[in-house]
């Protein structure tokens, strides 16, 4: 028997049995639809995060304290004084492969405008930390070299500050706030960066001269991080096996001693997040695959239920000469015709799902060829694998017996 008389032999016996057929195709439904907007969700989510990872410029270079233990106890890199400004200077005048080099110094600090009053994070930076960082100003000014060498009390803020303290669309340059009760003057104000991947705030931020920072709020002599720019993506590998040379050479490390510092490049910092939200989408696609298993079963349940009713039919077929390879094939093709058609309007529900769920969730959604391509093999594996038995038994039966079959 050649196979488009097995596909329509499938098609007619799924039509005596509307209802059972469509219920038996609602699990491999439900589970391709799940499988294929959880990956939409997740791909979206990483293109989302990489994408704005990489706004921040794929040659910038992060230096902090590496994480250090007190009486057994690990603090963390915050408990760490190991980065100086001299490890500044050091790499600013040694190192050929990068461009530009910034400290930085962060204090949690409440900011005080007339009746208004907020909470942020203060970093303390110098001027070159804005192009590193590729921060804009929106209006204003940055301030200058000899400021920072000054510790002058001048800011920039970021849009959720100048939300917070003077209200939405205001522009406070040349306004002057309290931060731990000193006068600063404000004289420029940050473009909006929005959120991050992670849903940090990105504008809820002042910027002011590292000086001012460590010396008048956060009162300490060492600073909490290091941002560098390479002088090129292509020279990123080199430029921190040239910071960690540089570094260990000031820190005065020996050659069996750890670094106490760690580097990482953004490139790095993007391939990381990837990998971690690979293996999300991935756990939850998985998750969702559970659904496709049941559906099989359910599958695999409907068609011995039909081997059993059509037990008559599968007699007289042979008597009249089917081979058991027929009838083998005629069950199969059934099978995968449930589990494909199943598959197809899953995939369709699957992106309509993804669409809603991305809307609601304001993210962008990816539906890739290979999740399309994964879930049209996964069905027709399925089609074959719980289809296989029941068609394998109805291919055994007996002639004689089965023509007696009541």
């Amino acid at each position: 028997m050649n196979y488009p008389n097995l596909f329509k032999i499938a098609v007619r016996a799924l039509i005596r049995n509307k209802l059972r057929a469509i219920l038996t195709m609602l699990g491999i439904v439900i589970g391709v639809a799940s499988v294929i907007a959880m990956l939409a969700i997740g791909e979206g989510s990483k293109q989302s995060i990489t994408t704005e990872m990489s706004s921040l410029g794929t040659n910038m270079i992060i230096i902090v304290p590496a994480f250090r233990a007190a009486r057994g106890v690990n603090i963390g890199a915050s408990g760490s004084m190991a980065l100086k400004y001299s490890d500044v200077v050091n790499l600013r005048n040694d190192a050929v492969n990068l461009s530009a080099v910034s400290p930085e110094v962060r204090a949690a600090c409440q900011v005080i405008f007339g009746n208004e009053n907020t909470q942020t994070t203060i970093y303390g930076v110098s001027e070159e930390y804005l192009n590193i960082r590729k921060l804009e100003v929106r209006s204003g000014r940055v301030f200058t070299a000899n400021e920072v060498r000054g510790m002058s009390k001048v800011c920039l803020l970021g849009q959720t500050v100048v939300e917070n303290l003077f209200g939405e669309g205001a522009d406070p340059v040349g306004m002057n706030i309290r931060i731990k009760n000193l006068p600063f003057q404000v004289i420029g104000v940050l473009g909006d960066k929005g959120e991050s991947g992670m849903g940090q705030d990105l504008d809820d931020l002042i910027l002011a001269p590292y000086t001012t920072v460590q010396r008048r709020l956060a009162a300490v002599d060492y600073i909490t991080g290091i941002y560098a720019s390479a002088a090129s993506e292509e020279k990123s590998a080199a430029a921190i096996s040239e910071v960690k040379e540089i570094l260990r050479r000031a820190h005065k490390l020996l050659d069996s001693e750890e670094n106490d510092f760690y580097v990482q490049s953004q490139s790095e910092l993007i391939e990381t997040v990837s990998s971690v939200t690979d293996i999300m989408t991935y756990l939850l696609g998985a998750i969702a695959g559970i659904s496709l298993l049941v559906g099989g079963i359910g599958i695999m349940n409907i068609m011995f239920v039909s081997v059993t009713e059509r037990t008559r039919e599968i007699g007289l077929r042979m008597s009249i000469g089917g081979r058991g390879a027929d009838i083998l094939k005629q069950f199969l093709v059934e099978s995968m015709l449930l589990s494909l058609s199943g598959g197809a309007i899953g995939i369709l529900f699957g992106y309509l799902i993804a669409q809603v769920a991305g809307t609601l969730m304001g993210s962008s959604v990816v539906i890739t060829t290979q999740s399309v391509v994964l879930a049209f093999a996964v069905c027709f594996v399925i089609g074959v694998f719980f289809g296989w038995y029941p068609a394998r038994k109805a291919s055994n039966l007996n002639p004689i017996d089965a023509l007696r079959y009541e």
